[in-house]
């Protein structure tokens, strides 16, 4: 946050009276609204106005506020927490409230100190602003330009992989006079405090501008959520797909996967930009992901995929309100993305730890509390935040989505505590990971039985026009699967030797499925990422390899012939050998399962002996 952003808006000063930790109480602001922004002590630190009693205002404060004493002034802006909007976004790393860490960093080393202050974009930095041709020539004509929000004005050219489009902001005021666009800047290079267009009412309109976190941006219209997100994890794509706009949960215990599935989603996934919110996670995990993902490649660009990823890190050492509003943060710059035509996905790692945080400042505030401690509105808060994202019609015409992506840490993986029952309330994708699983190394670690994706019914039409057989194929797999978990049970008492052929192939194929398709090895440079039609004809080769061997086994064949034959273990290897540019390898050992398979029910047809 910078000194500007504090001062605007009607200064109302205060002193402190009491301190609770981040939570203090302020005299003298009752004039002051809720969640406006509040600079306290000596060294304004960042605050917000969260309750109002009579002459006493409740201040959460985003720093640390070690050495605050009571009677200190305390100041509101009359400015609700806003982030600055513009180019320079993509590639930075923020703290919650939006302060760049890397020139905090610069400015006093590791240690942030209190009250560091850091502009949130570069101002010194000069754009290309290039200025949109249909509108420059209306202008110079002398035309009357309405300025209505999601006016395309102008382009900057951010990163190679992302283009900022600079249009006119949606105003602040509900009036429904709308100003006329007079004066256009012509190509130059630009500031993000410069001037791009000014309005008959001497409205200045600047490459950047600010936006109130806790307030979405609007769009024109909703759209169907039928597009699929896809991520080039097979477990994800094929079983439990999760829309563009959509929302998702991935809650697991300790260890079980889950900032290694959200790094996988973040890279391989088709969105256009990457927000990634790193919240009261440990500080050994965020270094680990500020540290890989300058290096990591984009696999569409083949440039770092930070040319198209935001970063926002709150560790768990960090003042726990900042940790509370991070992720209103992050999913606003989201939407000023979505709002320019982009797909954003964002990865919100972990929502446990926000949660804890409203908890331990409801506490402070003498709130009420419900299950497990937690406050009465933690429904409301998560509600809130994933009903934020959605695929839209912007204001501009366009289509652009955020997808929500939020990693549940339930304390010893139990998915029945109050953060993963709620958030299952407002996602619509659940990736429950599984502990067994993750223990025996099959990666990614998703449960084919916990998870569910009410997405499917929606993304099918589409899928149906990569292979007609998706719906068909998946429901066969899953339905497989199920009847494996049943018949584990009874393998568990009396062994597998006890089952009839049929049922021992129902094993024998589940297994297939779970190594040749569930299983996916990030290491591997053919595995770690599979196209939509390679995904689905591996499942259908698998499926149709099932289906020959029980008529097989119907007409006699023993299980230990099928067992036998080299096409099995090929099957199992098929993930790996196929490379996505290169779909011919399935028709050659289609053929050749086919051969196979077909002398052997030939055979046993004509009651011979092979």
């Amino acid at each position: 946050m910078t000194s500007s952003h504090m001062t605007s808006g009607h200064m109302i000063s205060g002193h402190i009276k009491r301190i609770s930790g981040p939570v203090i109480r302020i005299a003298g602001l009752s004039g002051a609204g809720l969640f406006d922004v509040v600079e306290v002590g000596e060294k304004k630190l960042v605050g917000e106005i969260v309750r109002l009693e009579q002459h006493e205002a409740v201040v959460q404060v985003y720093e640390d506020d070690t050495g605050l004493m009571i009677g200190s002034e305390a100041v509101s802006t009359g400015r609700p927490l806003s982030v600055l909007l513009g180019p320079g976004l993509i590639g930075t790393i923020y703290d919650g409230i939006q302060r760049p860490l890397e020139k905090l960093f610069e400015q006093s080393g590791a240690f942030m100190e209190s009250g560091s202050r850091g502009e949130p974009l570069d101002t010194k930095k000069k754009w290309p602003f290039v200025p949109d041709p249909a509108l420059a020539a209306k202008i110079a004509a002398g035309e009357k330009v309405p300025a209505v929000p999601g006016l395309l004005l102008g382009t900057v050219k951010e990163t190679e992989s992302v283009t900022c489009k600079i249009m006119a902001p949606t105003p602040n005021t509900r009036s429904s006079h709308i100003d006329n666009i007079t004066e256009l800047s012509p190509q130059a290079e630009l500031t993000v405090s410069s001037v791009v267009a000014r309005t008959d009412d001497a409205r200045e309109i600047t490459l950047a501008h600010w936006w109130p976190v806790r307030i979405p941006r609007p769009s024109a219209e909703r759209l169907s959520p039928d597009m699929p997100l896809i991520t080039g994890q097979r477990v994800i794509d094929v079983f439990f797909p999760i829309s563009k706009g959509g929302t998702a949960a991935i809650p697991g215990g300790f260890g079980t996967g889950k900032t290694m599935t959200q790094h996988a989603i973040a890279k391989w996934c088709d969105a256009d930009v990457i927000i990634y919110i790193g919240c009261g996670e440990r500080g050994n995990e965020m270094t680990d992901v500020l540290t890989e993902f300058p290096e990591l490649i984009d696999p569409r660009s083949g440039r770092s995929l930070m040319e198209r990823t935001v970063l926002i890190a709150n560790t768990s050492n960090m003042p726990v309100a900042a940790r509370e509003v991070s992720i209103y943060t992050g999913v606003t710059i989201a939407e000023f993305y979505r709002d320019m035509g982009y797909h954003v996905a964002i990865m919100a790692d972990s929502t446990s730890r926000w949660a804890e945080a409203l908890r331990e400042l409801s506490g402070r505030m003498e709130e009420m509390p419900a299950e497990e401690g937690f406050p009465a509105y933690l429904p409301t808060r998560l509600a809130e935040f994933y009903e934020r994202a959605g695929r839209v019609k912007t204001l501009s015409g366009e289509e652009g989505s955020v997808s929500l992506i939020g990693a549940v840490s339930p304390p010893g993986g139990d998915f029945s505590e109050p953060v993963t029952q709620h958030t299952k309330r407002f996602i619509r994708c659940f990736w429950a990971l599984d502990r067994e699983l993750a223990n025996a190394r099959h990666y990614p670690a998703i449960s084919w039985i916990d998870s569910y994706s009410e997405y499917a019914a929606e993304v099918e039409p589409w899928w149906e026009r990569v292979n007609p057989q998706w719906a068909a194929v998946r429901r066969s797999a899953i339905e497989l699967l199920k009847r494996e978990q049943r018949l584990a049970e009874i393998v568990h008492i009396i062994g597998p030797d006890a089952l009839p052929d049929n049922q021992r192939l129902i094993l024998l194929a589940a297994e297939i499925i779970k190594n040749g398709f569930l299983q996916q090895n990030s290491f591997d440079e053919v595995d770690m990422y599979c196209v939509p039609m390679k995904q689905i004809r591996l499942l259908e080769l698998i499926m149709e390899f099932y289906d020959r061997a029980n008529t097989c086994i119907k007409l006699g064949a023993p299980l230990l012939k099928i067992t036998s034959l080299s096409i099995r273990e090929d099957l199992s290897r098929l993930k790996s050998k196929v490379k996505n540019d290169e779909p011919g390898g399935f028709a050659e050992f289609e053929q050749e399962m086919k051969a196979d398979l077909d002398m052997l029910e030939r055979g046993y047809r004509n009651r011979e002996v092979l």
